[in-house]
């Protein structure tokens, strides 16, 4: 595909009122990314010139984009003088003679279901589809097979409105159709904006030819309210997971596991079922057992869970995390973890052992300190090592024991325990039987 043919802008300016939320529509996310992060995804792979309109909360979009992209353009639009999409295609300067004009609330639409706007040629090419009911959308209005007009639903008659043909938002221009008529766009409407669909009906009075393309609805179909959001997040993961498995990854009842995207795998995976892989984990010849959450690490040829949680920073490698065991910024190689501890700020090397019940007290109420633990170490249950502290090579730690800042040598066994003390008939002279 020659990413050369054709210039792309995306229409990220709005505030999103329907979402209900304080925060930009295009800020919100689906499987990890925000909605731009997957329609620029899109347009770097079929152009190499692409341009986001922004103005509501436009520092914010513009450090997300960047957090992903350094190659995108930015134009701010001036929203107070020339709101509306008309508005924002003011002061773009395409490099290529054909322009696409996406939305930014579109994150399902792909490099295929493009191809028809990068094969035709017309001066504009028009996106539409039908819907059973397409309230929130604008009507498209076909006579003898050519585009009328498109009429925005809060300015549609009632004869209008009962049309089922709707606007999908994507066109393709020709750069000298939008020289000509950017700015000839005016804001007489119940809005007062400036549409970028007025310029159907003004191109067609000039009798331009103007192309409708019916697209998928599934990639077309806009995220306007949270219950939008649910369902593109819905459709996404489908396509996550549908990829991961035909790339050879093992998903035991599929509909139930969440996986971000930008999560990776590699070799002979198997991932159960009620799994969250999210950030940017990567996981390598390793089984995810049910009901575990991987968040930001790496796991090779290890087994977790189930009902396991590895937090952010977690790196695991040929090791053994079983139930109720939670880690968080820790590297564990060669280790056994079984169940019910928590494992955090740590290093554990080959042939380590950590009993149920243990945990690395690794936050004093200020900082985070590291617990060292080196080699064919055995760590009794129910006991706490209080970091800092470093546990040497071939260390025995007795169960319940506190293990306090320092070093426990070689070869040696820590235990802090108190005698027991037992008192005859203490029960009965308690409940006085």
């Amino acid at each position: 595909m020659n990413k050369n043919s054709i210039s792309i802008v995306i229409l990220a300016a709005g505030k999103g009122s329907r979402m209900k939320s304080p925060k930009a529509k295009v800020l919100h996310t689906l499987c990890g990314k925000g909605m731009l992060y997957y329609i620029i995804k899109t347009s770097r792979q079929i152009s190499d010139d692409v341009t986001v309109v922004v103005a509501h909360q436009k520092g914010a979009v513009m450090t997300q984009v960047q957090r992903y992209f350094d190659d995108v353009h930015f134009v701010v639009q001036d929203a107070e003088n020339f709101p509306g999409t008309g508005g924002a295609m003011k002061n773009i300067y395409p490099k290529n003679e054909r322009v696409l004009v996406l939305n930014g609330d579109m994150p399902l639409v792909t490099p295929k279901s493009l191809e028809g706007f990068l094969k035709n040629k017309s001066e504009i090419v028009m996106s539409i589809f039908d819907l059973q009911n397409p309230d929130g959308y604008g009507r498209v209005i076909i006579k003898d097979g050519h585009v009328e007009k498109i009429v925005e639903q809060k300015d549609a008659s009632a004869t209008e409105l009962k049309v089922s043909t709707v606007n999908a938002g994507i066109y393709a221009f020709s750069r000298k159709i939008l020289e000509k008529y950017i700015p000839l766009l005016n804001n007489n409407n119940a809005q007062k904006e400036y549409y970028l669909t007025d310029i159907i009906s003004i191109a067609r009075a000039d009798n331009v030819e103007i192309t409708p393309l019916l697209v998928n609805e599934e990639h077309f179909k806009g995220v306007n309210s949270k219950k939008d959001l649910s369902d593109a997040e819905t459709i996404m993961q489908e396509r996550i997971k549908t990829s991961l498995m035909e790339s050879g990854v093992i998903m035991q009842l599929p509909s139930t596991i969440y996986i971000e995207e930008g999560v990776v795998f590699e070799g002979e995976c198997i991932i159960e079922n009620g799994c969250r892989i999210t950030g940017n984990s990567r996981i390598i010849n390793s089984h995810i057992k049910a009901h575990s959450v991987v968040e930001d690490s790496l796991v090779k040829n290890s087994d977790v869970g189930p009902l396991a949680h590895l937090r952010p920073d977690s790196n695991i490698e040929d090791t053994h995390i079983g139930n109720f065991v939670e880690v968080k910024k820790s590297t564990l190689k060669g280790v056994k973890a079984g169940h019910l501890s928590y494992i955090g700020d740590a290093t554990a090397d080959e042939g380590t052992n950590i009993g149920a019940g243990v945990i690395t007290c690794n936050y004093d109420g200020i900082k985070k300190h590291e617990t060292i633990i080196g080699k064919n170490v055995f760590i009794g249950s129910d006991s706490q090592l209080v970091a800092p502290v470093i546990i040497e090579d071939d260390v025995m730690i007795a169960a319940g024991t506190t293990v306090t800042s320092g070093t426990i040598q070689k070869g040696s066994l820590a235990i802090s325990r108190t005698k027991i003390r037992t008192i005859e008939d203490f029960f009965y002279k308690f409940f006085k039987k």
